[in-house]
């Protein structure tokens, strides 16, 4: 009796190491499949245990506002093209006049704070769930300065005019502030308990971010960021940082939270606030430095690299400025912006929607395509970039990412001509060369190493030189 006591006994405890066992990989399983920073190269990223190189292109920002069947079939459209990266802005401002808020409105017409609007949710959580279905990590920007300020203002259901929580005295926002929000007047961005201690609009942001991170967490594809190229208190960012991370650690989630800054120079003090703290910010996003033109370009994000070397990150361009007839530079601009960041040693590079960026068109997805054809010889995070193997090189005409020996892919930005040296390596290599506005390899040779290979371009336009050991 005593040994079949003693048996169950036996089956009993290891029924339960078994359950905690379970319990625990399981647990763990879901951060594992996570995005994240590689683990054998912190520049890049790591979904589900693998690298990957996040490229993107589309045509909006809050495209969570859309409508279902408009939603999926540009989403559909980014796959098919070898786009895995999306921007979402939390954007509530009604710019094309569909967009829903994320408060309730009462029959009055104005809202109340204290009640949630779930069609907005919602829309974030289908969004989430498409995206999961086709491996497409998203970008959620939890603020928008643009959403509080000048005309998107005046119906924002934050302002006191359109709620029945509070008034202009009790709340200390006025029904109007026409200046650009790079000014930051707005007392919005003042509430935290270290700036103005605005305790009664504090509650409502909280109550917003809140029920998005119910939503948020559960998905392994997200990435975020605080703001929209913000001009705001650097304490304003540390405090939202540390709320999403402390509401991540609640549910043993390890989330990767940034800051995007407005300075167009990425060596200003502004961008250090996130340099100078990898305990809090996981990556930086840089996309601002797509202002800048040229070899400017190229150096100041090479600056980066090399600031923060100590502590590698992933930096993500999530805006790539540039299109013909729009505010930020030309479509060469934004052909130029997008390859100099992929060849440069960025983490993810995506088209801005239009007018802005050439947004998800036929060039973006040629783009896409031709460093989707790259990728299947030349991972991207197994390079390095640097110019210093080549030579004959006028500034801004050729830009260079090498695993040196093996493989080397080049950028020319127009017609030209440069020298690589391969005096070190004496083998045949294949030298494939991609016409970028055509999306299509235009030739194919053997070359031979042990010497410097001059690389001319077969035409003019935008060039990508793949060269690899046979």
């Amino acid at each position: 009796m005593k040994a079949i006591q003693l048996t169950i006994l036996k089956i009993s405890l290891l029924s339960i190491l078994i359950l905690c066992v379970t319990s625990f990989t399981s647990g763990k399983k879901s951060d594992k499949n996570r995005i994240k920073p590689w683990s054998e190269n912190q520049w890049y990223w790591q979904y589900k245990r693998k690298p990957i190189m996040l490229l993107g292109a589309s045509n909006d920002d809050n495209i969570f506002q859309w409508s279902a069947k408009k939603l999926i079939s540009h989403l559909d459209s980014m796959k098919s093209a070898g786009a895995n990266y999306l921007r979402n802005t939390l954007n509530d401002g009604k710019y094309q006049g569909y967009e829903i808020n994320p408060f309730h409105q009462l029959e009055n017409g104005k809202y109340d704070l204290e009640q949630l609007n779930d069609d907005y949710f919602n829309k974030i959580e289908f969004l989430l769930k498409e995206t999961e279905k086709r491996d497409i990590i998203v970008q959620i920007e939890i603020w928008d300065r643009f959403g509080y300020s000048r005309d998107a203002w005046i119906t924002d259901p934050f302002n006191p005019k359109n709620n029945v929580n509070y008034s202009e005295e009790k709340s200390g926002l006025k029904a109007s502030y026409p200046d650009h929000p790079g000014s930051n007047k707005q007392p919005f961005f003042f509430t935290t308990p270290l700036q103005r201690n605005n305790e009664v609009v504090l509650k409502y942001q909280k109550k917003r971010v809140e029920k998005l991170l119910s939503i948020s967490l559960k998905y392994d594809h997200v990435l975020y960021c605080i703001d929209n190229e913000t001009s705001g208190e650097e304490k304003w960012a540390t405090y939202w940082a540390e709320f999403i991370l402390s509401k991540a650690k609640e549910q043993n989630k390890n989330i990767c939270v940034t800051e995007m800054w407005d300075n167009w120079d990425l060596k200003s003090e502004q961008h250090k606030r996130t340099f100078d703290h990898p305990e809090r910010y996981a990556f930086c996003d840089v996309s601002q430095n797509n202002q800048q033109k040229g070899q400017v370009h190229w150096d100041n994000f090479q600056w980066v690299r090399n600031y923060i070397a100590s502590h590698p990150r992933p930096l993500n361009t999530i805006k790539t400025y540039g299109a013909d007839g729009g505010p930020h530079g030309n479509t060469q601009d934004g052909i130029e912006r997008w390859w100099r960041h992929v060849i440069g040693g960025a983490a993810s590079a995506r088209f801005h929607r239009p007018p802005s960026g050439l947004g998800l068109s036929a060039l973006s997805i040629n783009c896409l395509k031709i460093a989707r054809e790259i990728e299947k010889i030349a991972k991207f995070w197994e390079l390095e970039p640097g110019n210093d193997l080549l030579s004959e090189r006028e500034e801004n005409e050729a830009f260079l990412a090498s695993n040196p020996g093996e493989v080397y892919v080049l950028y020319f930005t127009k017609e030209g001509q440069v020298n690589l040296n391969l005096k070190e390596f004496h083998q045949k290599y294949t030298l494939k060369w991609y016409q970028i506005e055509q999306g299509i390899m235009s030739s194919e040779s053997n070359i031979n190493g042990g010497k410097i290979v001059q690389l001319k371009t077969p035409s003019e336009g935008n060039w990508i030189a793949l060269l690899y050991k046979n």
